[in-house]
């Protein structure tokens, strides 16, 4: 378990010498005077608390004043110190991942993009653990190959050159016959915002039947759409992993191609997925702003409220259909990389529902078969609408806010904070209201 630690005046990750009992806490003193900090360290003094680690930091909610972090060791009378802490603060908070108390705590999770390091390889299999019905399963030379995948997305670390790959001849013919027949289909059962997309990744990424295109220049060409970029993964992440990259415009793909004894099947994604499935609408800005929003959503929520959040992933991002002109198309991942499914779900056969984040979100539904039911959605605007309103239900006692010139989460838990990011909306409002008035 990683404990968090706010270093050098930003939001950096440190382990805690023992993560699992420690507890952290952030305040800024009510009196901004010398000695403010010696007055409060007293009190963990009194109550017999150790202290492992003090930094202080300019607080970015008070200006002119200063915040303390203490990382305190689970002796004595912490609950007291907490408690007196709390009455000689203007402002308190305890970060941690584990604490149980009844207190309000901010549990940990991703503040910076670089912080995606921490769970990248917290998988829950790794790439060539094959089950035993897998294409792949008897073949030496694939899990060798898989192994090799899992292996370079092992080490990548943020900010590094996505890792390029020399596919084999067998794996790009595998590519190239799951791309000869999807491509038959997109005119007339994806929608819209994928075949406008589609033919600029051919022009600009090297989609072709006969080349597997790199995470590298496709995650170029989306960041200069949308700002959303790819990260590779050795397998799969746990939900709440996945959705948090999903609140930095990171999403994570696998680099590895199905067996090619099945090349129109796979029981887990692949690059063929990755690509021609999520990848194209991930450069449409309506549809990166909902899918950042389900990221948003799950940062700090509860563990049960992380599964309905995957659901709504599931059957939008995933599976998701949509109405565009009178019909139905398709938008999905699962749908749109699946020759077979993509013809199933606009037929008359399984059952359609309007997409409902509260209803949607309670749906079961199978990994290993086709969907019996699909959620269609009015348009992505829509969709995202509907998505920060059932965010709002979401208990959590703090905001969040993506800010995109740190690449950070900004954490909103006081009203001076909130005032001034309210004052800068303000300037933003003038400049356009000035520009509108000019044309």
């Amino acid at each position: 378990m990683v404990l968090p630690i706010l270093m050098d005046g930003g939001n950096y990750i440190k382990e805690g010498k023992d993560s699992a009992k420690s507890t952290c806490l952030i305040f800024s003193p009510k009196e901004e005077a010398v000695g403010a900090l010696a007055k409060c360290l007293k009190l963990f003094e009194e109550h017999g608390v150790n202290l492992r680690h003090i930094e202080s930091r300019p607080s970015a909610r008070f200006p002119n004043t200063h915040e303390f972090m203490v990382e305190c060791a689970p002796t004595g009378n912490l609950g007291g110190a907490i408690e007196t802490l709390q009455q000689n603060s203007s402002y308190f908070n305890i970060i941690s991942r584990n604490h149980k108390d009844n207190m309000e705590t901010i549990p940990w999770f991703p503040r910076r993009i670089r912080d995606l390091d921490k769970f990248a390889n917290q998988i829950l299999s790794y790439g060539h653990e094959l089950d035993s019905d897998h294409p792949g399963f008897t073949d030496p030379v694939y899990r060798t190959r898989r192994k090799y995948f899992a292996d370079i997305a092992y080490n990548y670390k943020h900010g590094q050159p996505l890792p390029r790959v020399d596919y084999t001849k067998e794996e790009t013919a595998t590519w190239g016959a799951v791309f000869k027949e999807l491509t038959k289909l997109y005119p007339t059962h994806a929608c819209k915002e994928h075949n406008h997309v589609f033919p600029l990744l051919v022009q600009n990424c090297g989609y072709r039947e006969d080349n597997i295109p790199q995470l590298q220049d496709v995650s170029n060409f989306l960041k200069d759409c949308t700002g959303f970029t790819l990260r590779p993964v050795a397998g799969l992440l746990s939900s709440r992993d996945f959705l948090a990259g999903l609140a930095f415009r990171v999403f994570h793909s696998t680099q590895y191609i199905r067996h090619s004894s099945a090349p129109l099947y796979t029981p887990e994604p692949d690059v063929c997925h990755e690509l021609l499935g999520h990848a194209p609408l991930f450069a449409d800005p309506a549809f990166a702003q909902f899918s950042q929003e389900i990221g948003l959503a799950s940062l700090g929520a509860p563990d049960e409220y992380i599964e309905k959040l995957a659901t709504c992933f599931w059957f939008t991002v995933e599976f998701g259909l949509c109405r565009q002109e009178g019909q139905l198309k398709a938008y999905g991942a699962g749908l749109l990389s699946s020759f077979g499914e993509l013809q199933y779900c606009l037929s008359d056969k399984p059952d359609r529902k309007p997409f409902e984040p509260m209803k949607t979100a309670e749906q079961k539904y199978p990994i290993t078969e086709y969907q019996p039911i699909y959620f269609v959605a009015e348009s992505f605007e829509d969709a995202k609408e509907k998505m920060i309103k059932y965010a709002h239900t979401i208990p959590r006692h703090f905001g969040v806010r993506y800010n995109a010139y740190t690449e950070s989460i900004d954490i909103l838990d006081s009203k001076p904070q909130i005032q001034g990011l309210m004052e800068n909306i303000n300037c933003e409002m003038q400049i356009l209201m000035d520009a509108l008035r000019k044309l």
